[in-house]
C-alpha cells in the first residue's frame, strides 16, 4: 500500500517538479545549446516577445572529426540556428565552455557565462534559462548556486519525445524522468560550488 501511494505521488507529481516554468523577467536569456532545433524556435519566440536584451548560447568544443567541427563550438552553432530563426546575430552572445569535463558539466557552463556577463560589466543582469522537460529543475539550481547574487529564472519547454502529463506511458518519458530526478538529488544533497 505504501509503495503504492509512493508510485502514484511520484507518477503524479514528479514530472510538474523537474520542469517548473518561474521566469524571473531577466535582461538575459540563456539558451543550452544542445537543445533541438524545435525548442529553440521556442526559445526564439520567447526573446523577441518578453523584451529580453541579449540572449547568450552556451556549450562545449566539437572534436575534430565531428560533422559540427567548423562551428568550433555548441555554442557558437546554437548562436547561428537562433540567428536563422530570426535573432539578430548582434543580440545574440555565444559562450563556448573550454573546460572538459565528464562531471559537473552544467556548473562549468553557469560558470563560462558568468565569467563573461562579468567580462561585459553585467554582473547585476539577471536571468532566465531556456531548458528542456524533466532537466530544468536540476539546471535552475545549479545556475543559482554559480550567480548567487543574481536572479535566475527557469523557463522548461516542452519534450517532443513524450507527453508530459503522461511521461510514464513512454520509455524515454520513464528514463527522463529517473535519471533527471537521480540527478537532482545529486545537485541538491551531494554537489559542492567549487568557485
Amino acid at each position: 500500500m505504501v509503495v503504492g501511494v509512493i508510485l502514484f505521488f511520484l507518477v503524479l507529481f514528479a514530472y510538474p517538479f523537474l520542469a517548473p516554468t518561474q521566469p524571473v523577467g531577466g535582461e538575459i536569456l540563456l539558451v543550452e545549446g544542445w537543445l533541438p532545433d524545435y525548442a529553440l524556435e521556442k526559445a526564439k519566440a520567447i526573446f523577441l516577445n518578453d523584451n529580453y536584451k541579449l540572449v547568450v548560447t552556451t556549450g562545449g568544443g566539437f572534436s575534430t572529426d565531428h560533422p559540427l567541427a567548423q562551428y568550433k563550438t555548441l555554442a557558437n552553432w546554437t548562436a547561428l540556428r537562433l540567428n536563422k530563426q530570426g535573432v539578430p546575430l548582434e543580440k545574440i552572445i555565444p559562450v563556448p565552455v573550454t573546460i572538459i569535463s565528464r562531471k559537473d558539466r552544467t556548473y562549468h557552463k553557469a560558470l563560462a557565462v558568468k565569467s563573461k556577463l562579468n567580462e561585459m560589466g553585467l554582473t547585476q543582469a539577471s536571468i532566465d534559462v531556456v531548458s528542456l522537460g524533466a532537466h530544468s529543475r536540476r539546471t535552475w539550481l545549479i545556475f543559482e548556486k554559480a550567480f548567487s547574487s543574481v536572479d535566475v529564472g527557469i523557463v522548461a519547454l516542452e519534450p517532443k519525445a513524450y507527453e508530459m502529463t503522461r511521461w510514464w506511458m513512454y520509455s524515454a518519458g520513464v528514463r527522463d524522468v529517473i535519471s533527471e530526478m537521480v540527478a537532482y538529488l545529486y545537485a541538491r544533497l551531494i554537489f559542492i560550488p567549487f568557485v
